[in-house]
């Protein structure tokens, strides 16, 4: 069983029904990431330029035929970073930043054999997010990040041109002690363990048959 088998509903998540207030029974303090602010960019980018840094196998015979591109993890690398507070906007900031994604290649050398390949892109962003005050924890600028690639052509010495389909979550965050009503610790159903039923429909049968009518 799982959550999705609504075992003892009022303990595990899932929608509210009746009251939300019934079976409150304490304040819990939490230790979570709070966010104080997003935004999300989806773009295509023709014509990206990627190199391969690593392949395996790692012998491989160009030309290349390149197959697909994906990036291998959601967390993005942040770097030059710039926060400008706005001074007619108050508790705004211009958020400058270039942000890494590390991107596994699939493709075919000239010996039809298959490989992938480590390469990354860097997007440049520049917006505008609101930034806490300032305080003993200091805020965070994050990315949450995908890039999909099923269009591109081999250039030249590990390179491809590329068409990415790319979306970026650029959030501000703070690690926080966070106090919220709670209904008490969450019920863990047991597992449901996979039996595929080669034998469905035979052990449906009846045990005996059933009796004819007399003609």
């Amino acid at each position: 069983m799982s959550f999705s088998n609504n075992v003892r509903p009022e303990r595990t998540p899932g929608p509210i029904m009746g009251n939300p207030i019934n079976g409150l029974n304490e304040r819990v303090c939490i230790e979570v990431k709070k966010v104080f602010d997003a935004c999300i960019k989806q773009e295509t980018l023709a014509g990206e330029i990627i190199s391969l840094t690593a392949t395996i196998p790692p012998r491989v015979c160009t030309p290349f035929k390149f197959l697909s591109a994906r990036s291998v993890t959601t967390k993005g690398e942040i770097e030059n970073l710039v926060v400008q507070p706005i001074a007619d906007k108050p508790g705004c900031a211009r958020v400058s930043c270039d942000i890494k994604i590390p991107l596994q290649v699939c493709f075919t050398d000239a010996a039809c054999i298959t490989a992938v390949g480590e390469s990354c892109i860097t997007i440049h962003k520049d917006i505008i997010l609101h930034i806490p005050e300032a305080s003993v924890i200091p805020y965070e600028i994050e990315a949450v990040c995908n890039a999909v690639s099923t269009i591109g052509t081999y250039v030249a010495d590990a390179t491809f041109s590329v068409t990415l389909c790319v979306a970026i979550i650029i959030k501000v965050i703070t690690d926080v002690e966070l106090l919220v009503p709670s209904y008490g610790y969450c019920f863990i159903p047991p597992c449901q363990e996979f039996q595929e039923e080669v034998c469905e429909g035979f052990f449906d049968l009846p045990l005996f048959p059933s009796d004819k009518p007399i003609c």
